[in-house]
């Protein structure tokens, strides 16, 4: 989508065109594009109309209920923060008693929208026009510019949010020094405003961020889904693992340097949600449940008692042998297992070959852990802990 085509879509004719092809939402792609036309719409209007029913469809996890409103690219809107992550962030922002904030690398405004409805003065800026337009329609309450963040005047603002690109030339980039704008100088923002939050992928390498700085890894039932430095009077812990379950937050907090104690293998292990081991909080998450570690590099939890927890799924142990693919497939077979969740720490083994492998048969559910223990390949077989 173009400025001009997203001009098209504001007009009485561009909203009519954005009604019919949400009425033939799902319908095939050719067939809907030929009964626009048919109606009257010029080409390029019934391909930017079509295109954005179709954005709008995936986007209720980011802009909730004013998706069908919202006007989106395709790399805006993967490259957006889910709205209840967003919300969170912006509710610890206002407590803080930020007062006005520049977002910078705005994208299509998911995280200005979350600012803007915790009553905190907007600002963004993109630097690209299409998505700066499209930025200043989803937020109307935010002030939006197009240009180059590192042009911005940050004199208005207390607080400053950036969200770097890591995408160029339509491909993800995954080196700091390659995003958009540069690290060093997206790393040197809270030397010029203390209260600044930097959103970055999950998999950041943690001796690069500011000095001081809080690391949070952000999930949302089970799937990572982005980190963020916390830097100057924001920070108030080393590592923070949020945990979103059914809409609701959880919080686990703690040095990222401890280590858990190691023992042998319980009758519960619990596998600590991703967040918790991207932020280094396994240790913590044990100790709140005096667990141990069957092995000291593997983030498998164990312990004698069931453990309830928003920060792991915690299973009961059925058996434990050193990972035989002869004696699985027969132990699989003798319990009339057919349907099997498998997961792995530790394991190289290919989850799908081995899966085709074991020619499950039988009516029954269970789980099966590769790990290691004791430097051994090890199979867990287990079933799941109803919380």
């Amino acid at each position: 989508m173009d400025l001009d085509q997203l001009a098209l879509l504001r007009t009485p004719d561009g909203a009519a065109a954005l009604a019919l092809a949400a009425e033939l939402a799902g319908a095939d792609e050719l067939a809907a594009a030929s009964a626009l036309r048919a109606r009257g719409f010029p080409p390029g209007l019934a391909a930017a109309a079509l295109t954005q029913v179709t954005l709008r469809a995936r986007a209720g996890a980011k802009f909730g209920a004013d998706a069908p409103r919202a006007f989106l690219t395709r790399a805006g809107l993967e490259q957006a923060t889910r709205e209840i992550v967003a919300v969170r962030r912006a509710a610890r922002l206002r407590a803080a008693g930020v007062t006005a904030l520049a977002d910078l690398g705005c994208g299509l405004g998911a995280d200005l929208r979350a600012v803007a409805a915790a009553g905190i003065r907007a600002y963004g800026v993109d630097a690209d026009p299409v998505t700066a337009a499209c930025a200043a329609l989803n937020v109307p309450d935010a002030t939006v510019t197009c240009g180059d963040a590192r042009d911005f005047d940050l004199s208005a603002v207390d607080a400053v949010f950036c969200d770097p690109a890591r995408r160029s030339g339509g491909r993800r980039v995954f080196r700091p020094e390659d995003y958009s704008p540069p690290w060093d100088w997206v790393t040197a923002l809270p030397q010029r405003v203390p209260n600044t939050v930097l959103k970055l992928a999950p998999g950041i390498d943690q001796a690069l961020l500011p000095p001081g700085a809080e690391l949070e890894l952000v999930s949302v039932d089970g799937d990572v889904v982005e980190a963020a430095a916390w830097c100057g009077p924001l920070a108030r812990a080393p590592r923070r693992a949020t945990v979103f379950r059914d809409g609701m937050p959880h919080e686990l907090t703690g040095t990222g340097e401890e280590t858990a104690p190691v023992g042998p293998p319980g009758r519960y292990v619990t596998d600590p949600d991703g967040a918790v081991v991207r932020a280094h909080l396994v240790a913590e998450l044990a100790a709140a449940h005096s667990a141990r570690l069957a092995d000291p590099t593997i983030a498998y939890v164990w312990t004698d008692t069931p453990v309830t927890s928003p920060f792991g799924r915690c299973f009961g142990v059925v058996d434990t042998m050193p990972f035989s693919l002869k004696r699985l497939r027969a132990t699989l077979r003798e319990r009339g297992i057919g349907r099997l969740e498998i997961l792995k720490r530790g394991s190289a083994l290919d989850v799908e070959q081995l899966r085709r492998d074991l020619r499950l048969t039988g009516p029954n559910p269970l789980t099966l852990l590769l790990t290691r223990i004791s430097a051994t390949p090890t199979a867990v077989l287990a079933h799941p802990v109803v919380r």
